[in-house]
């Protein structure tokens, strides 16, 4: 009897271990499980007066390139950030709010950041030769805004030199940024770059990024019946197309 009180006493406690070695790593398994939603989890942000980091740096180095900022990219969302997006948002048809959310992150050029507010996927999203859908949508934008009426090749050419400015160490190394660069289009300047465009425009975007450039390399052009600044007829003529003169 004393024998059998000993084992009874012995499997309870084997039990009760085991009941609590399984409460331990249950417990472990929740917490990596909470923890790894967290790690995942953790959204790109809305970015407004300060915020800080990388993002916000980013920002800072993209309006600073195109004239809208002059302070230190020091990744610190303050006064003079928030002037520079509201003078951006205003260039681009944006509501001025001061605030980067997925429409400014989107007119910026950041994709990534856009994807994550937006729940898309980057991988998920299709375009051609590295660039994204959005990439040739606006490069479609602003050819049918600055070169609608010229003929088809001339179309291609002013995609082509958007691309040649992109590969240069001298513009913004992305579409969106020479795009957007302060004075660098007409029809960003005057609002036509928020006209739909239509198909041959987007047939030019995609012969542009597939390696058609009829300008041979340009990276500027200009209408001389109507161009007013001098600086431009000093560049060398490379070719004509329509009424754009294509020069280096």
């Amino acid at each position: 009897m004393k024998k059998s009180k000993k084992y009874a006493a012995i499997l309870a406690a084997g039990a009760m271990a085991f009941a609590l070695t399984a409460v331990a790593v249950k417990t472990a398994s929740e917490s990596a499980k909470t923890e790894t939603n967290i790690t995942v989890a953790l959204p790109t942000a809305v970015l407004k007066n300060g915020s800080k980091g990388s993002e916000v740096k980013e920002v800072q180095r993209r309006l600073k390139l195109w004239g809208y900022y002059n302070g230190s990219v020091d990744g610190v969302f303050g006064a003079g950030t928030k002037a520079a997006v509201v003078a951006f948002q205003k260039k681009n048809g944006l509501t001025a709010d001061g605030v980067v959310g997925k429409s400014t992150y989107k007119a910026l050029g950041m994709t990534e950041a856009y994807n994550a507010l937006t729940g898309v996927n980057s991988s998920s999203v299709s375009g051609i030769n590295g660039y994204s859908s959005s990439d040739v949508y606006l490069l479609a934008k602003t050819i049918h805004a600055e070169g609608r009426g010229e003929p088809y090749t001339g179309q291609v050419a002013i995609g082509a030199v958007i691309l040649n400015r992109v590969r240069d160490a001298a513009f913004p190394n992305t579409i969106s940024g020479v795009v957007y660069q302060k004075h660098a289009f007409t029809a960003v300047s005057d609002g036509q770059i928020n006209l739909t465009p239509n198909e041959t425009a987007m047939r030019a975007a995609r012969d542009a990024i597939n390696g058609w450039d009829p300008t041979g390399g340009a990276l500027y052009y200009y209408n001389p019946a109507v161009a007013t600044s001098a600086w431009i007829f000093d560049r060398q003529t490379v070719t004509v197309i329509g009424k754009h003169v294509f020069a280096i």
